[in-house]
């Protein structure tokens, strides 16, 4: 094969390799996740309190993930609340924060124990 034709091809496929990974991070709907991998996932970043006898403290949520796991979406994050109300750590959680998906940034608040958008 030719060496200037062989030279020819391996730019034209690294410069279709290169093009592909750009449109990779093109602007997708909303201001987060704009990567085609984060496309489909649903983050959720809150800030919990929960009240025991009258007591209140902090509640890390993370905690209670499975180890490696960083994704907490809006139905994990009921699950978790359920638990820990269920089994008598907290008599009732609170707080506030938001979602992160392909459609932006929603404000989501955690009133008397439940995920409410």
């Amino acid at each position: 094969m030719n060496v200037s034709l062989l030279s020819t091809v391996q730019i034209a496929v690294t410069i279709g390799l290169v093009a592909w990974m750009i449109t990779g991070f093109t602007r997708l709907p909303g201001r987060w996740l704009r990567w085609k991998m984060f496309c489909r996932a649903t983050f959720t970043v809150v800030t919990l309190t929960g009240t025991k006898d009258g007591r209140i403290e902090p509640v890390n949520v993370y905690d209670y993930l499975s180890p490696g796991s960083f994704i907490l979406g809006p139905p994990q994050l009921q699950a978790i609340i359920n638990y820990l109300t269920r089994s008598g750590r907290y008599d009732q959680i609170d707080g506030h924060g938001r979602v992160l998906s392909a459609r932006g940034e929603q404000p989501v608040e955690v009133r008397d124990s439940r995920v409410v958008f």
